[in-house]
This record gives structure tokens, sequence and C-alpha cells, in this order.
């Protein structure tokens, strides 16, 4: 509860914040609704040229296109502008104000930035979830909408836990804002199911960079095609990651010179 409430406090922050430039939210809602209409453009194209793409049914797709825009829409809002600045203060030296605040460091450069316009794609890919769940509700069950809620949540706080490492690097080098473009070109990719690539980029997508896991698995959790080892490895692969994020991090705090030192 109290994470919570230090996190509505710089919802409200960020929500303040971003009243001042209320034209975001009509250029963010308008983004939005052109990625939609892309990907489910080429849904279409596919889908006129043959009934299933690697076993996956249009409703199912038209689900996994729901957790993409719900995953990149947390990402979005505040992940990456909490990273961003995460690696703006080390390079400044104002990291200090978050290490002499008492409360965990780690916590409050992880939510010190909510950008509250960029929801809209999170409630985007709600509306386009819950569109296919009343296509394909009969198939749904109590057990899978379970798994889904697991593999969910596992699949954000491993994208979070794969952010949090490559914005400490920021602490021995300068541009990792870069790697952060990579991470985003590399995402677009889990608009479709992992499956349906080469084995080659399965790999990348799965254990490189760990697009399969924040998309696929969790769509696939909604159509009973899961595995058990896949729901183990996608649990399992969440706390070892979470676990090896706050690790590096306090490993990164040793190197770090501010502007009290």
């Amino acid at each position: 509860m109290h994470i919570l409430r230090l996190f509505a406090v710089y919802l409200r922050l960020g929500l303040l914040g971003e009243m001042e430039y209320r034209a975001n939210f009509w250029i963010n809602l308008l983004q939005s609704f052109l990625e939609l209409g892309v990907a489910l453009a080429g849904l279409a194209v596919v889908f006129d040229h043959t009934d299933t793409l690697g076993d996956w049914k249009p409703d199912e797709l038209l689900a996994l296109v729901g957790v993409y825009f719900l995953i990149a829409g947390m990402i979005r809002s505040l992940v990456r502008p909490s990273m961003q600045l995460f690696m703006e203060d080390i390079r400044k030296g104002t990291l200090d104000f978050k290490l002499t605040k008492p409360e965990d460091a780690q916590l409050l450069v992880s939510i010190q930035r909510v950008e509250i316009w960029r929801l809209v794609d999170a409630v985007v890919g709600i509306i386009v979830l819950s569109i296919a769940l009343s296509r394909i509700g009969a198939q749904i069950g109590l057990t899978d909408a379970l798994i889904f809620g697991v593999t969910l949540v596992a699949g954000g706080l491993i994208v979070y836990s794969f952010f949090m490492i490559l914005a400490t690097c920021a602490f021995w080098f300068v541009r990792v804002e870069n790697i952060l473009v990579i991470f985003d070109s590399m995402y677009q990719a889990g608009r479709w199911p992992v499956t349906i690539y080469p084995t080659w980029l399965q790999w990348i997508l799965t254990f490189l960079v760990p697009v399969a896991f924040a998309t696929t698995v969790p769509a696939s959790a909604l159509t009973s095609r899961i595995e058990a080892g896949l729901l183990a490895s996608s649990v399992g692969l969440a706390i070892g990651l979470f676990v090896a994020a706050r690790l590096f991090w306090r490993y990164g705090l040793r190197f770090y010179s501010g502007a009290s030192a």
C-alpha cells in the first residue's frame, strides 16, 4: 500500500505537468489510432489470403495486438520516461536527490516520471483486447484468465527489469539511450506471434530481447496454447531478471560520482 501511495503521488505530479500540454493528448491519441490502423491493416492483408497464421486465428491475433498495445502503453507512459530521467540524473550528477531521500532509491527512479497521455496506448490495448475476448470468450475458462493475468504481470516485470539493467549501464557508458531505441524497434515485432519468425529470430526475441514474454506468451494463455513449462519459465524469468536488475543496480551505485562527491 505504501508503494501504491507513493506511485499515486508521482502519478498526480505527472498529471499536473501534462495538463499544461493538453494538445499532447490528441497527438498521442492520433498516433495510437494510426499505429492501431497499421496493425489491423496488416492482419486484414494476411487473413485475406489465409485462415490462420502459424495456427493463430484472426481473433486470437487481435488479442495479441491488444496485449501489445497494453504493454506498450505501460512502457511509454512509465518505464521508458523514468529510465530516461534516471540516465540523465547519472550524467548530470543529480541522482543524489533520489539517493538521499528516505525511500528505496530504485523504486524512486522507477516511478519518477509518468507521462499520462501515453496511457492512451494502454487504453486502446484494453479496448482491442476486450473486443477480441468478446469474440473468443466462449473458449476462455477461468484457468486461462488466471494464467493470462500471471503471464501479463510476469511479462511486465520482465520488460521493466530489462529496461532497468540497460539504464544501469549508464553508470559506465554515456549514450545508453541508443540501446533503448533498438529495443523499441525490436518490440514492434511483438505485434505478431514470435513463433512465425525464423528460429534464430525467435531466440533473439525470447532471450536476448524478451519481447515474446511480454506479448506472445500472455496472448497464448488466452487461447490455451501455453504449456506448464512455458508458464513456469515466464514466472521464473521474471523473478530471476528482477533479482538480477536489483543486484546490478546496487553494484552500479558503487561507481556513481554525483554532485556531492
